[in-house]
């Protein structure tokens, strides 16, 4: 009998905006770790972490922490828009998201949040 792995990973690649984009979701027992990119390479590190309050009825609040990288604000706010869904459905763990995008724009953010989804694992 085989064993299962620990570690579970899914992999998917598309042409976004002309550009090849590769995505990997890997889930471990505490985190899910999400790479996203068009140029083969991590990129900008980001932690994603919920904040459920005690008590309290609605979603959780999210805060992003850029770990290896540029800070700038606009890659909060497409680590934000990219993952929240991945932290809620999987029962609020923490994302570590690796993002290297050659021109991140409205469009092409929903299309590798598409693109995301068809990698569920959670």
């Amino acid at each position: 009998m085989a064993a299962k792995s620990i570690i579970q990973s899914k992999q998917a690649a598309e042409a976004i905006g002309g550009i090849l984009t590769e995505v990997v979701c890997t889930i471990f027992s505490d985190h899910v770790f999400l790479l996203v990119t068009q140029y083969g390479k991590m990129g900008t590190l980001i932690s994603v972490t919920p904040h459920v309050v005690a008590n309290e009825i609605g979603k959780p609040t999210f805060s992003t922490k850029i770990l290896l990288g540029k800070d700038e604000p606009l890659t909060h706010v497409y680590a934000k828009h990219l993952v929240t869904f991945v932290c809620e459905e999987s029962g609020n763990k923490p994302v570590l998201l690796a993002l290297a995008l050659k021109d991140p724009n409205l469009e092409s953010i929903k299309s590798v949040k598409q693109l995301i989804q068809s990698c569920r694992l959670w």
